[in-house]
């Protein structure tokens, strides 16, 4: 099964890109965001990589159980 990236239903706090990327790299989202965080503080490109991501990455489609 082909893994895809997708922004997180679940475990969002501005538009789920960090949860989805977290989910993708099977690691905690936390460690996601405060990288991120800590490289727009000091750079501030990942800034635009995020409004871009969260243009360009789809969300989660709803499953049915």
């Amino acid at each position: 099964m082909k893994k895809r990236l997708y922004r997180s239903r679940e475990d969002k706090v501005i538009s789920g890109v960090c949860g989805g990327i977290a989910e993708y790299l099977d690691v905690d989202p936390t460690i996601v965001r405060v990288v991120t965080a800590l490289a727009v503080v000091f750079t501030g490109i990942p800034g635009l990589a995020y409004l871009i991501a969260w243009i360009v990455i789809p969300e989660r489609p709803y499953t049915v159980d």
